[in-house]
Protein backbone atom coordinates (compact mmCIF):
# COMPACT_ATOMS: atom_id res chain seq x y z
CA UNK A 1 0.00 0.00 0.00
CA UNK A 2 1.13 3.37 -0.97
CA UNK A 3 -0.90 5.42 1.72
CA UNK A 4 0.42 8.66 2.83
CA UNK A 5 3.95 8.12 0.46
CA UNK A 6 3.29 11.08 -1.94
CA UNK A 7 5.65 13.76 -2.65
CA UNK A 8 5.46 17.21 -3.87
CA UNK A 9 6.11 17.47 -7.45
CA UNK A 10 7.28 21.08 -7.60
CA UNK A 11 6.52 21.34 -11.53
CA UNK A 12 8.79 19.14 -12.57
CA UNK A 13 9.75 15.89 -14.14
CA UNK A 14 11.44 13.03 -11.92
CA UNK A 15 14.68 13.59 -13.23
CA UNK A 16 14.73 17.75 -12.80
CA UNK A 17 13.08 17.42 -9.40
CA UNK A 18 15.74 14.98 -8.39
CA UNK A 19 18.73 17.40 -9.82
CA UNK A 20 17.03 20.16 -8.32
CA UNK A 21 17.22 18.39 -4.63
CA UNK A 22 20.71 17.58 -4.76
CA UNK A 23 21.75 21.02 -6.10
CA UNK A 24 19.53 22.67 -3.07
CA UNK A 25 21.27 19.86 -0.96
CA UNK A 26 25.17 20.58 -2.35
CA UNK A 27 24.11 24.79 -2.13
CA UNK A 28 22.84 23.88 1.79
CA UNK A 29 26.40 22.01 2.49
CA UNK A 30 28.74 24.16 1.16
CA UNK A 31 26.53 27.31 2.81
CA UNK A 32 24.88 25.54 6.01
CA UNK A 33 21.81 28.00 5.23
CA UNK A 34 19.67 28.89 1.59
CA UNK A 35 16.58 30.85 0.79
CA UNK A 36 14.28 29.14 -1.36
CA UNK A 37 10.58 28.33 -1.34
CA UNK A 38 8.82 26.65 1.59
CA UNK A 39 7.68 23.85 -0.70
CA UNK A 40 11.39 23.46 -1.92
CA UNK A 41 12.21 23.88 1.96
CA UNK A 42 10.25 21.13 2.85
CA UNK A 43 11.16 18.55 0.48
CA UNK A 44 14.74 19.44 0.70
CA UNK A 45 14.50 18.31 4.52
CA UNK A 46 14.35 14.49 4.28
CA UNK A 47 16.59 14.79 1.71
CA UNK A 48 19.30 16.66 3.66
CA UNK A 49 18.87 14.94 6.66
CA UNK A 50 19.37 11.38 5.25
CA UNK A 51 22.53 12.69 3.94
CA UNK A 52 23.56 13.66 7.39
CA UNK A 53 22.48 10.32 8.76
CA UNK A 54 24.49 8.63 6.12
CA UNK A 55 27.59 10.86 6.94
CA UNK A 56 27.40 9.86 10.61
CA UNK A 57 27.64 6.41 9.51
CA UNK A 58 31.52 7.05 7.96
CA UNK A 59 31.67 3.92 6.72
CA UNK A 60 32.90 2.90 2.86
CA UNK A 61 29.80 2.19 1.97
CA UNK A 62 27.95 5.45 3.26
CA UNK A 63 30.75 7.62 1.76
CA UNK A 64 30.01 6.27 -1.97
CA UNK A 65 26.54 6.31 -1.45
CA UNK A 66 27.15 10.13 -0.65
CA UNK A 67 29.29 10.51 -3.69
CA UNK A 68 26.49 9.34 -5.74
CA UNK A 69 24.19 11.60 -4.55
CA UNK A 70 26.05 15.06 -3.75
CA UNK A 71 29.32 14.37 -5.26
CA UNK A 72 33.15 14.83 -3.55
CA UNK A 73 33.39 17.63 -2.57
CA UNK A 74 30.27 18.12 -0.64
CA UNK A 75 30.91 14.33 0.49
CA UNK A 76 34.10 15.33 2.31
CA UNK A 77 32.50 18.26 4.10
CA UNK A 78 29.39 16.27 5.24
CA UNK A 79 31.89 13.69 6.86
CA UNK A 80 34.30 15.64 8.57
CA UNK A 81 32.25 18.86 9.58
CA UNK A 82 28.72 18.31 9.64
CA UNK A 83 28.44 14.74 10.91
CA UNK A 84 30.92 15.32 13.48
CA UNK A 85 28.76 18.23 14.46
CA UNK A 86 25.80 16.15 14.67
CA UNK A 87 27.24 12.85 16.21
CA UNK A 88 25.11 12.95 19.35
CA UNK A 89 21.98 14.20 18.02
CA UNK A 90 19.33 11.77 16.89
CA UNK A 91 17.87 13.47 14.00
CA UNK A 92 16.39 17.11 13.14
CA UNK A 93 19.29 18.37 11.86
CA UNK A 94 17.73 21.06 9.70
CA UNK A 95 15.37 24.61 10.37
CA UNK A 96 13.12 26.02 8.13
CA UNK A 97 12.38 29.58 9.04
CA UNK A 98 9.54 31.52 7.34
CA UNK A 99 10.44 34.37 5.07
CA UNK A 100 7.88 37.07 3.45
CA UNK A 101 6.47 36.04 0.06
CA UNK A 102 8.57 36.90 -2.51
CA UNK A 103 7.29 40.52 -4.20
CA UNK A 104 6.97 39.20 -8.19
CA UNK A 105 4.96 36.26 -7.73
CA UNK A 106 4.26 36.14 -3.82
CA UNK A 107 5.51 32.94 -3.46
CA UNK A 108 6.10 31.87 0.24
CA UNK A 109 9.77 31.96 0.57
CA UNK A 110 11.67 30.40 3.57
CA UNK A 111 15.40 29.76 5.01
CA UNK A 112 16.47 26.47 5.50
CA UNK A 113 19.89 25.72 7.43
CA UNK A 114 21.37 23.44 9.73
CA UNK A 115 21.10 23.71 13.62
Amino acid sequence: MRHHNQNRKLSRERNQRKALLRTLAVSLVNRGKIQTTQAKAKELRPFAERLVSHAKKNTLASRRTLIAYVGKNPTHKLVSDIAVRYKDRRGGYTRIVRMPNRKRDASPMAHIEFV
